[in-house]
């Protein structure tokens, strides 16, 4: 299904180590708008989608794994030369304790991963609302980070996934459209 191509889907430039920067960062890693739950959620989404959207949800899924990818990057970058004190000041002693400088997915308050945040209702609508939604949400997060550091090189990437929240929901809207046109159209039996 896929092919790893072993680069990022965009360059991920830090200038500085930044751990405040980094936990912040872990919002997208493993929270409830990040890109674990939205790449899982579009994922399990398309066995109950119509086939004529089915690829949108696959395509966008892959690209939040990419996205996945380079917020891992981001992290690592911030954090590689930072010492213990610097990771403990930033509140990411009780991870450097458990993991070193291993990730793990949690949020930015340290709450674990879970499934309860992909979403799945089983209905195409629902589910496509929930994802434009769900792309909203992970956008604005995106500004918020990006108002948060005067890191321009982090910035820059930053603003890439901000604009490709952006085209995620507006190809979700399209589905929608999609949808309610097929679903309006006379049937013949």
């Amino acid at each position: 299904m896929w092919i790893y191509e072993k680069k990022l889907q965009y360059p991920v430039r830090v200038s500085k180590c930044d751990v405040r920067m980094a936990r912040y960062l872990m919002e997208q890693y493993g929270g409830a708008d990040g890109e674990l739950a939205a790449a899982l959620r579009y994922m399990n989404q398309r066995y109950a989608i119509p086939d004529k959207v089915i690829g949108v949800l696959t395509d966008i899924s892959t690209e939040e794994f990419a996205h996945l990818e380079m917020i891992a990057t981001m992290i690592y970058k911030l954090t590689k030369d930072a010492t213990i004190d610097q990771l403990e000041a930033a509140g990411l002693g009780p991870n450097y304790a458990t993991r070193d400088h291993a990730l793990f997915y949690n949020n930015a308050a340290g709450v674990p991963f879970t499934t309860t945040y992909i979403a799945a209702k089983g209905d195409p609508l629902a589910d496509l609302y929930e994802d434009i939604a769900a792309e909203e949400k992970a956008r604005a997060t995106y500004q918020w980070l990006i108002d948060m550091t005067d890191d321009v090189d982090l910035q820059d990437s930053l603003k890439f996934l901000r604009e490709r929240e952006i085209i995620h929901a507006i190809r979700f809207k399209e589905s929608v459209q999609i949808i309610i046109e097929d679903r309006d159209k006379k049937k013949v039996f």
